[in-house]
């Protein structure tokens, strides 16, 4: 009789366990689909739009004398949070690993000047282009040998791997030297350690102003065809995407977009 006793309340104990467990698991799912609802909702209830930037990557997003994070994408993603009444938290990482913090949920979007891309596209969402730029060819100015695309066939360039410039690189034969972010690939190129780097023309174009007469290297080539640049976000949250897209559409018509574009490059970047 005991024997039986025990193995009943074992039973009982076994089910009560396997309750508990699948109650947690699902209660888990539950947060996330019902009582959370979907991104847009759960930003919306929390007060705050997380974004992911590099921090070190200027004009676009860097920090000034003061040490205050700033630039245009900087400007443009706090300007997106006003419209949609929520506040912007950034979330600063480096290039490389940026995607792996939009998928492991760190932030719930990026703004870093991410190319819009077919591969990149195919795992990710794209709010509407707010910068439109091109490749330039970044050589020494006294190298006479890197005068074009073409002469990067065998020559060592200075890119972010997961970058689109280091794909137009590729494309054109050049070795890569992997490097994290925009400044490296400068000093790597200023110290002739790499013999180019192949980069966006707005962040050459603000590194060849601050250095001035005493900058060392010099575009030296440049493709016809303007990249598209935009926010980036997780699938399967149309929502949120939406309502990045009206804020972007508002800064066009009332040309908020237009005067953070001015403020920045003294042209207007946000169109073709």
């Amino acid at each position: 009789m005991k024997k039986y006793a025990f193995l009943s309340i074992a039973a009982l104990f076994i089910i009560v366990l396997s309750a508990c467990g699948s109650s947690d698991s699902e209660g888990g799912e539950d947060t996330s689909s019902s009582e959370g609802g979907n991104l847009l909702e759960q930003i919306k209830e929390e007060g705050v739009l997380t974004v992911g930037t590099e921090g070190t990557y200027a004009p676009y997003t860097f920090h000034d004398d003061n040490d205050e994070l700033t630039g245009y994408d900087v400007e443009v993603a706090k300007e997106i949070g006003e419209r949609m009444d929520v506040e912007v938290e950034f979330e600063e990482t480096k290039w490389d690993s940026m995607f792996a913090g939009l998928n492991s949920e760190r932030f719930d979007m990026i703004a870093n000047q991410v190319g819009i891309q077919p591969d990149r596209e195919e795992k990710y969402s794209f709010s509407e282009p707010y910068t439109y730029t091109s490749a330039v060819l970044v050589a020494k100015s006294d190298n006479e040998e890197i005068k074009s695309f073409d002469d990067l066939e065998g020559a060592l360039s200075a890119q972010s791997l997961t970058s689109n410039y280091a794909d137009i690189a590729k494309q054109y034969g050049a070795e890569i030297e992997s490097v994290e972010g925009f400044t490296p690939a400068m000093e790597l190129l200023n110290n002739d350690r790499v013999d180019a780097t192949v980069n966006d023309r707005l962040s050459v174009l603000d590194y060849l102003n601050q250095k001035g007469d005493n900058s060392q290297v010099e575009i030296v080539d440049q493709e016809d065809d303007a990249s598209e640049t935009a926010m980036m976000f997780r699938q399967d949250n149309p929502e949120l995407v939406e309502a990045v897209n009206d804020a972007l559409e508002e800064m066009r018509e009332d040309g908020t977009l237009e005067e953070i574009s001015n403020e920045w490059f003294d042209e207007d970047v946000s169109v073709q």
